[in-house]
């Protein structure tokens, strides 16, 4: 069965570009488009979905606001992604918050895409390097959020090897790179990550990266 995925863009030259990319990718079916916010709920709603491609700033209600109300009528599914601009990270974790299963950068390439919806219907997290940098970049020169005590207790429990490895996954690396980096299998590293996010509760790897933030792992 092939993936089901929502295209949610402003603009039409970008959903183009999506879909040309998509409709040549094997197992992958665009089963719906949105230019907004609003349009995007009831589409959502409407259509039987598994990955949703959305846009994070948009005219009427911006990406944000859209995966709030998307997961106020459907907690879990369907996936979110973000696609974002290097400017736009500013609401990325606003995004995770909301309920986005991760972010991906508008200047990702069509394997990077194609990759990235598949991981995210399979349950993992769409994480781009780029978006990560300069969510980090941007945490450290102004804080999006205090820390909370109550989620510093929880990473508090992660042993020294997931809090590396979570790090890592923070700042964008992928797990095979990550196994390459520490010299480990990349299903070992897998393991690492499924232990730490079970420890913090998270339901993948784009929540956790939320969490971290949230209890101050990363500066």
């Amino acid at each position: 069965m092939s993936i089901r995925v929502i295209l949610v863009d402003d603009q039409d030259m970008i959903r183009f570009g999506l879909r040309a990319i998509l409709d040549r990718a094997d197992g992958i079916a665009v089963v719906g488009e949105a230019a907004d916010g609003l349009t995007a709920v009831n589409v959502i709603a409407n259509t039987p979905a598994d990955v949703v491609m959305m846009d994070i700033r948009m005219p009427g209600i911006d990406g944000v606001e859209t995966t709030r109300r998307v997961r106020a009528a459907a907690p879990v599914d369907p996936k979110i992604v973000m696609l974002t601009t290097f400017d736009q990270d500013d609401l990325v974790f606003q995004a995770l918050q909301a309920g986005a299963n991760g972010y991906l950068s508008k200047a990702a390439g069509p394997a990077e895409l194609v990759t990235a919806i598949t991981d995210v219907a399979a349950g993992g997290g769409a994480l781009s390097a780029n978006a990560a940098a300069a969510l980090i970049a941007q945490a450290a020169a102004a804080p999006v959020v205090s820390v909370d005590p109550g989620m510093r207790q929880r990473f508090d429990a992660l042993t020294d090897r997931e809090r590396d490895i979570v790090t890592l996954v923070c700042r964008g690396h992928d797990l095979d790179h990550i196994a390459q980096d520490l010299f480990l299998s990349p299903l070992t590293v897998k393991t690492h990550v499924n232990r730490a996010m079970t420890k913090v509760n998270a339901r993948d790897r784009a929540q956790l990266v939320a969490f971290a933030f949230q209890s101050g792992l990363l500066p």
